[in-house]
């Protein structure tokens, strides 16, 4: 269903504690990091706890349109066979609103001999991806993006030499992931180095490190500051995928915000993503500090902001500019939706959000329709808020399918109801 065609879905809210079992999927992040390298790697890599979702299969076939064989033997593993080499595809790759496809392709295109157009639906093509475009032309790279946001056309020339190249990671921290994980394919070492200190969620290039270095690569981190990534090329191996700590986020604030005990399958401290920060933040409720800079755990900002409103007092969330520049303006979103829980609950003040906490909306009715604007986030946080106020009905409900497609059947597990029909 479409936000166009009214789909629409009301949390009935719960005076139970939510207890159970409930395994959150595979990470996005990961996944997305671990199909392209496994695809640059020669020979066959099997991938399990992968993530199934939209997000993920835009990748995927974007790798099968460039000669990978992918085969799907179970709802979470992926069997990944390449000769190392991506080829040219026939048509444009369409990647959805799928930011990491996107960006990690962007690069990966430059390994082609041939023409590669990376494109993507109406929102991706507002998303910024000119400081990568920028990188990729200083290594040599013959590349367009006549708007700054996709389509972007690579003119690729089966690699490139390598070198310094200088990035600006500020808006986002996928342009670095997607010059590292390329650069181990260039024919000479690629030296990676930042513009500025400011990078969205290092925590992020961390995981691409991790990864990459489990497919073989070598990277090193000079003392200037930077990466320098050896022309190793990579590995088939075997590896396995966490789970997600963003979409783990939800049910944690699901079980402080109604008493509950949620298992999760693995503990908080063995995630190495960076939302997993999230979680000793969310142990704090219903005394979450005056402050939350959100800039290290950016998609764990929403599931906190709905959180905060619960709270003892008022919550400002700093460090989160970024968040403008997702899958919406999630800035934005977050202070629409929850003044249309109650005007005023959520401000924006600069790129700052002032969320005005107040506990005694817990047990009101105050019927809100939340327009996600497509955005997973925005549906799947905004659903706490119904946990305790009545009348909270989230629009385009099925945009959950990006990351996480079984997330209302999840908190249906543990005992949430619904009126209107499961996308």
């Amino acid at each position: 269903m479409t936000q166009s065609a009214l789909s629409k879905l009301t949390i009935l809210p719960t005076t139970a504690a939510l207890t159970g079992r409930v395994m959150p999927p595979g990470s996005k992040s990961i996944t997305n990091r671990a199909l392209l390298v496994a695809a640059l790697a020669k020979g066959t890599s099997r991938l399990s706890g992968a993530l199934k979702s939209d997000d993920t299969r835009y990748m995927a076939q974007a790798l099968r349109d460039m000669g990978v064989e992918i085969a799907e033997p179970d709802e979470t593993s992926f069997i990944v066979t390449s000769d190392g080499r991506l080829k040219a595809p026939t048509a444009p790759l369409f990647l959805g609103n799928a930011g990491t496809a996107t960006r990690f392709l962007t690069a990966a295109a430059a390994l082609v001999d041939g023409t590669v157009v990376v494109d993507g639906d109406e929102h991706m093509r507002k998303r910024p991806i000119l400081p990568l475009v920028a990188a990729l032309t200083r290594l040599g790279v013959a590349i367009e993006a006549l708007s700054g946001c996709p389509p972007v056309t690579i003119q690729g020339q089966g690699g490139f030499d390598g070198g310094l190249v200088e990035v600006d990671g500020g808006l986002s921290s996928q342009y670095v992931s997607a010059l590292l994980m390329a650069g181990a394919c260039a024919r000479n070492p690629v030296d990676v180095v930042l513009t500025g200190q400011e990078i969205g969620a290092r925590g992020y290039v961390d995981l691409t490190l991790a990864t990459m270095r489990a497919f073989g690569a070598e990277v090193s981190e000079p003392e200037s500051g930077g990466w320098r990534i050896a022309p190793t090329g990579y590995v088939a191996i075997d590896y396995l995928i966490e789970p997600d700590a963003s979409a783990a986020t939800y049910l944690w604030a699901a079980e402080v915000l109604t008493g509950g005990a949620i298992d999760l399958g693995v503990p908080a401290s063995a995630f190495t993503q960076p939302d997993a920060k999230a979680h000793a933040l969310i142990a704090a409720f219903p005394n979450l500090p005056a402050v939350i800079d959100g800039s290290q755990m950016q998609d764990a900002v929403p599931t906190l902001a709905v959180l905060a409103a619960f709270n003892r007092t008022p919550v400002r969330f700093t460090g989160i500019a970024n968040l403008r520049v997702k899958e919406c303006d999630r800035v934005a979103a977050l202070a629409q939706g929850l003044s249309r829980i109650r005007p005023g609950l959520g401000v924006e003040e600069g790129d700052d959000l002032l969320v005005a906490s107040d506990p005694a909306l817990a047990g009101q009715t105050l019927p809100a329709e939340i327009d996600t604007f497509a955005d997973h986030r925005i549906a799947m946080s905004f659903a706490l808020a119904g946990l305790k106020i009545g009348g909270i009905t989230i629009l385009d409900p099925g945009c959950v399918a990006k990351t996480y497609p079984d997330y209302w059947r999840a908190l249906g597990s543990l005992g949430v109801r619904f009126e209107g029909e499961l996308p």
